[in-house]
């Protein structure tokens, strides 16, 4: 396997920083460590243990939450302003979400689902309504070593929302094998986690990408031989 997963971009201290917050995440840092308890009734309660900083890897992906505070309304979701009698009219996400197909990541709506059964119609140009997108079908699809099925990229489902400026040149090079991609450069919201953990699925879905099952070669019997 190629240094760093083929990321040669992503420097030493952000992998690091990537990988102390997966260990710290499979060690129960879920929550705040609790307070020591009193040594004897006339003796001061021993100070709470020092909370480990948490490394900014993975800040940018603001979906990874608990279900209870996923789509709060808008005067609670520290983007609208609460002071503003305005915000206070706009519809509460869970209500608008509630008749589209559900997801079991990010806002818990399968976006494409919704899109492709006409529960949604976004504009694609600000300006003029009878836009249509150009949208293209073909999948790409990159082969992974192990045991891990091979990711397969549907240009279908992203041209259905974005134009191809979106993507490329910038972020992809549209020219095979240009393109270096790692798990931890999307991780660090490179390459795929440009979008994706941000406004798209979170990565913690793996399956939606590694979808594509390897050819497996049969065993040979040694006895038939």
């Amino acid at each position: 396997m190629p240094a760093k997963g083929g990321a040669t971009d992503v420097s030493d201290a952000d992998i690091k920083a990537a990988v102390d917050y997966m260990v710290a995440a499979a060690e129960g840092g879920a929550g705040e460590p609790a307070a020591a308890a009193p040594a004897a009734p006339a003796a001061q309660a021993a100070p709470a243990a020092p909370t480990k900083p948490r490394p900014a890897a993975l800040s940018f992906n603001r979906l990874l939450k608990p279900a209870s505070k996923r789509n709060p309304p808008p005067p609670e979701d520290g983007i609208h302003d609460p002071d503003n009698d305005g915000t206070h009219a706009l519809q509460a996400p869970l209500q608008v979400f509630e008749a589209l197909p559900r997801s079991n990541a990010g806002n818990r709506v399968d976006w494409v689902k919704s899109l492709d059964n006409n529960l949604i119609a976004p504009r694609w140009d600000r300006t003029d309504p009878a836009a249509a997108p150009v949208v293209m079908d073909l999948n790409i699809v990159r082969e992974v070593k192990g045991s891990m099925p091979d990711v397969v990229y549907p240009h279908k489902q992203h041209t259905a929302w974005l134009d191809c400026s979106n993507c490329h040149p910038q972020i992809f090079i549209p020219q095979k094998g240009a393109n270096q991609i790692s798990m931890a450069a999307i991780l660090l919201g490179q390459k795929c986690g440009v979008c994706h953990g941000k406004v798209a699925f979170p990565v913690s879905e793996c399956r939606i990408c590694h979808s594509k099952k390897k050819n497996v070669m049969p065993v040979k019997n040694a006895q038939a031989q």
